[in-house]
């Protein structure tokens, strides 16, 4: 088979929203010479672009990996579906368009564990840096970067008495859930340009695919990197059956995602001999972290059967519906194709003994028995609630040496006993929202899992049957210096000079809401370390320059 051989001084791995992001900022200095390798396709398909298109996209082979877990104790044997980005752009051309960072208590943890340079002040100046927020600049964004933060084009009346009704409950109204603390209950921001999904491919590729230092290759399946006196030195992958070899003269990065990651550091002979080893994989590094540390958020969807209120299920649910859904969108691009998957949020207390929000909403005027399927018959609402602070841990791990083999993903959901409990107060706590004065024109009736249950045995068995993940797998390579860590502070991986990762897998505990902006944010950062290694940050340096 022939193999090719070619050198760049960096190699990015994974075209996901770390991968985009990286490229642009490494080929802004025309000195260097960038490769970023992607092993779906090109993001050319149609239903990216339109919000509503996430439904065709989600568990379609030509944009989702469709990794399943493995079965779930957790969840009455129950294995999930397990979507992940196959195009350029990444989970980023598939997913839910919600920006959110999370809250400023989610960083100053992960500094306080020994990562000087990530505490809240540090990383808030990166978010800005490449926000372009629909309200201009201010203490908390930013305005001319690529990442476009936009309102969304519709609200339901249902929705709003939703967050009426949280508000009788103790839940206040907010408008923006992105200033450090998100407790309130309104309308998520999303990353849209006038009502069209904006991905990382868009925002961050698309600019710059002229450069001539530059190069993105599709498709290429990386299988692990190559170490040279123990430095990484470059990358093999096959493309178009292919095998070849991409030299990095500076830098191979790892931006493969929480599931690509730890995979190729498999591959790789880095990482656990009691993963590697039965496979037959010389461990050349032992790094016993890797592939562990896995955190997801686990979503209880709870439907509402509801009287006087109409809803996606019947304004989809007719061919004339369809038809103006469509007239609609082609006329200014608003109406329900410009939805994303949700409308509303809400970020909430599951009991007195949190001392910040721990829970976030999901709020949808549409239900069905699961993604995929269709629209219920019956005019409802789905209030998905998830634990943001899970103590289950689990583990993705290669299962041969082969890449194209799914890998063994073992989330361990509800394995902690502090995550069965979290689950039954936020069912207890969404009854209380539902049963606010502010929906009773609605007369909700609870469809899913059923207002019988009632005990906290009966609730744990609830969230068993009914909890799925939201696509929010983040740890798998965590940063710290413990024996555990998997990256420094400065992303290096642990023993292996030349390697960095950036993306989701460092996190060493998951944020307080959607992953993809925090993910860019971590690639921007990762941007500064490599191009200004003696910078901790830019809010250390923007201090540093005033005071003089």
């Amino acid at each position: 088979m022939h193999s090719a051989t070619a050198e760049y001084d960096y190699v990015v791995v994974g075209a996901g929203p770390a991968g985009c992001l990286l490229a642009n900022r490494l080929s802004a200095n025309p000195a260097h010479r960038v490769l970023l390798l992607e092993a779906g396709g090109r993001d050319n398909y149609p239903w990216i672009h339109i919000p509503v298109g996430y439904l065709f996209c989600i568990g379609n082979p030509r944009t989702d990996w469709c990794f399943k877990t493995q079965a779930q104790a957790g969840l009455q044997g129950r294995a999930l579906s397990y979507p992940r980005g196959k195009v350029l752009g990444g989970s980023s051309s598939i997913n839910g368009m919600i920006y959110m960072r999370g809250q400023a208590q989610d960083y100053d943890g992960w500094a306080a564990d020994d990562n000087p340079g990530w505490a809240w002040d540090d990383v808030l100046p990166l978010f800005k840096q490449s926000e372009n927020h629909f309200a201009g600049g201010s203490q908390f964004h930013g305005e001319g970067g690529e990442w476009r933060v936009e309102q969304q084009r519709l609200h339901w009346p249902i929705l709003d008495a939703f967050r009426d009704a949280a508000r009788q409950s103790g839940i206040a109204s907010i408008s923006d859930f992105n200033q450090g603390d998100n407790e309130g209950c309104g309308y998520f921001q999303v990353n849209q340009k006038t009502g069209v999904r904006w991905n990382a491919a868009k925002a961050f590729l698309k600019p710059i695919r002229q450069r001539p230092n530059l190069t993105v290759l599709t498709e290429v399946e990386v299988d692990r990197v190559l170490l040279e006196n123990s430095r990484a030195a470059a990358v093999i992958g096959r493309q178009q059956g292919q095998q070849n070899t991409w030299r990095a003269r500076k830098e191979i990065i790892l931006c493969a995602g929480s599931v690509g990651s730890p995979g190729i550091l498999q591959r790789s002979g880095i990482g656990p001999a009691s993963v590697l080893k039965p496979l037959g994989i010389d461990v050349v590094h032992e790094l016993p972290g890797v592939g562990g540390n896995l955190q997801d958020h686990l979503q209880l969807r709870l439907i509402y059967k509801l009287e006087n209120a109409r809803t996606l299920n019947q304004v989809a649910g007719t061919l004339w519906g369809k038809m103006g859904m469509g007239l609609r969108y082609l006329y200014d691009r608003s109406g329900p194709l410009s939805m994303a998957p949700s409308q509303l949020g809400a970020f909430a207390r599951s009991g007195p003994e949190q001392t910040s929000a721990n829970l976030q909403y999901h709020v949808q005027p549409l239900s069905l028995e699961r993604f995929g399927e269709p629209l219920h018959a019956f005019p409802a609402f789905t209030a998905s609630v998830c634990d943001l602070r899970p103590q289950s841990r689990g583990r993705i791990d290669i299962r041969s040496t082969d890449p194209q083999d799914a890998p063994l993903i073992q989330p361990n959901y509800l394995s902690h006993p502090h995550d069965l409990k979290v689950a039954a107060d936020a069912i207890r706590l969404t009854r209380r929202i539902v049963a606010a004065p502010a929906l009773k024109l609605f007369k909700p009736v609870e469809y899913l899992p059923g207002d019988a249950l009632q005990t906290e045995e009966q609730l744990h068995e609830a969230a068993a049957r009914i909890g799925t993940t939201i696509f929010h797998p983040v740890g798998t390579c965590r940063m710290g210096s413990d024996k555990d860590a998997v990256v420094d502070a400065q992303l290096r991986v642990h023993g292996i000079p030349g390697l960095r990762i950036a993306d989701a897998s460092i996190m060493p505990r998951i944020t307080s809401g959607n992953t993809c902006s925090p993910t860019l944010m971590i690639a921007e950062k990762a941007a500064h370390l490599i191009l200004s290694p003696n910078t901790r940050s830019l809010a250390t340096e923007k201090q540093r320059v005033t005071s003089v």
